[in-house]
């Protein structure tokens, strides 16, 4: 995908959760640190543009929560956690991601938000679904679902962090162990 494809995407999505919480009240967005923060905050400003809300937003960064956390050694890099403005009791929260694989990260998001309070309903977005859970975790909505052969992975850039937006399916760099 290049960058105008995912804007599109993103606008699609967009429009489907406000529509899904049938308006943008109540609804308040996660994203997941790193790329999950940035598809956020670009779904916030597309809120923002067509209904003229702007829905609260935070981060989650859930280092700690990983079930592999003694695989990434003894001194993990641990971001911020950011709760959006009025917390996240009794909200419609959607965690947002880059890309949906083994569901994992997924997991251990809901188990940080927890920590933080009790949403009335929680939601998955993410713009890239490559499939094969190794946990019962499903979108809600979906910026693009791709096949993904072994020996593959899914790049998600996002400017802040590489060269503007897009999604690339790149063979797995030999430092992954593939």
């Amino acid at each position: 995908m290049d960058e105008q494809a995912v804007r599109r995407a993103v606008a699609r999505m967009a429009r489907e959760l406000v529509e899904k919480n049938e308006g943008p009240g109540n609804l308040a967005l996660m994203g997941i640190q790193r790329r999950g923060v940035q598809i956020a905050d670009l779904i916030q400003s597309e809120i923002d543009r067509t209904e003229g809300v702007i829905v609260p937003s935070g981060s989650l960064d859930i280092t700690l929560y990983r079930d592999d956390l003694m695989a990434i050694g003894p001194l993990p890099v641990v971001g911020a956690t950011v709760l959006p403005e009025g917390g996240v009791d009794e909200k419609v929260v959607v965690i947002v991601d880059d890309v949906l694989f083994t569901g994992r990260t997924v997991r251990a998001a809901l188990n940080e938000l927890m920590d933080f309070g009790r949403p009335a309903r929680v939601s998955l977005c993410v713009l890239v679904d490559r499939g094969e859970r190794e946990f019962p975790i499903q979108p809600n909505v979906v910026g693009k679902t791709v096949t993904v052969r072994p020996g593959q992975s899914v790049e998600v850039s996002v400017p802040d962090l590489d060269d503007g937006w897009g999604v690339d399916i790149v063979p797995l760099s030999s430092e992954a162990g593939g």
